[in-house]
């Protein structure tokens, strides 16, 4: 089941808060015996994340559930960026599971959400150990876990209706996400000259069918992290443009408008890959300002990005 994004979360009774964790979503079920653990574009993340894997071993027969792999940083917040880099130092990885599907055999998603949580607490999460984790409820008013989560720099808030059933692959309006603290997945179309890798990655998001352009950054790139890019694009070259609103006519306040002229500095990209971006603000003239790449995304397809509007 899918997140709407809005731009404000509802209150009352009727509604659940939980943090909005920056990591991979992921299915984790047992059958006949055996763990699987795939990403939302069913990629195996089994061999990958290992220990979380074996601790799910301890899973019943015939239980799905549904939750985020996350990476923590020194502060222990969630980072993406971590995430991304995992393996390559001790950092802790863990997977935060917020709901159950299926349990010995008998299909729950009908059943509201409360009674699916309560289940999953009692009768799942007794079996599991570290890093198998609960995404929790929020206690507190709304206004109040917003401004924790600026405080925090966290990513957001998820809304659920407590009684929603699991509609999966479906996106509504019983669950819903909304970003406090700047920054989405973009598509990458692109890319300028420079060096022996590139200069800066051109990227957007889809609207009405479109892609468009959004922003260009030179900004999170260690050497290793160009090279690594650089065969990632290897066999995706193209020679069409594939953002829908370019040329722009004029460069604009910030910089970020492209060009015609700018353009012919550019090599372009079918639009296939997924970034994870960081960025201060969307501009009046819908560009972002003093954006940073933090990572590739492995877990979303290009044609669901779309842009996400943070709260002012």
């Amino acid at each position: 089941m899918l997140l709407t994004a809005v731009g404000a979360l509802p209150t009352g009774a009727l509604w659940q808060f939980e943090l909005k964790l920056d990591g991979y979503r992921a299915i984790a079920f047992k059958s006949r015996g055996k763990v699987y653990l795939r990403s939302r574009n069913d990629n195996d993340f089994a061999a990958k994340y290992k220990a979380i894997a074996k601790t799910l071993e301890a899973l019943p027969d015939e239980t799905v559930v549904d939750g985020e792999i996350v990476a923590m940083d020194e502060s222990g917040r969630p980072s993406f960026n971590r995430l991304q880099n995992w393996g390559k130092s001790d950092q802790p990885i863990f997977f935060y599971v917020f709901d159950l599907l299926m349990l010995k055999g008998r299909d729950m998603r009908a059943g509201e959400l409360e009674a699916r949580r309560q289940l999953l607490i009692e009768k799942v999460l007794p079996l599991l150990d570290e890093p198998i984790r609960l995404s929790p409820a929020l206690d507190g008013e709304l206004p109040d876990l917003i401004e924790a989560v600026k405080q925090q720099k966290l990513e957001g808030l998820v809304a659920k209706r407590k009684d929603s059933v699991y509609k999966s692959g479906e996106r509504s309006d019983l669950w819903l996400k909304m970003r406090i603290n700047s920054g989405q997945e973009f598509v990458i179309g692109g890319y300028t000259l420079g060096g022996t890798t590139f200069d800066a990655l051109v990227f957007g998001y889809h609207e009405e069918g479109s892609l468009l352009y959004a922003a260009r950054t030179r900004n999170g790139f260690t050497p290793a992290i160009r090279q690594s890019l650089m065969d990632r694009f290897r066999g995706l070259e193209s020679d069409k443009c594939p953002f829908a609103n370019l040329p722009e006519k004029h460069g604009g306040r910030w910089g970020q408008g492209l060009t015609a002229a700018k353009m012919k500095d550019c090599v372009w990209l079918k639009p296939k890959l997924v970034g994870q971006f960081e960025f201060v603000e969307w501009t009046p003239d819908h560009h972002l300002r003093h954006s940073k790449f933090v990572g590739l995304r492995e877990d979303k397809k290009a044609d669901q990005v779309r842009r996400e509007t943070s709260p002012v």
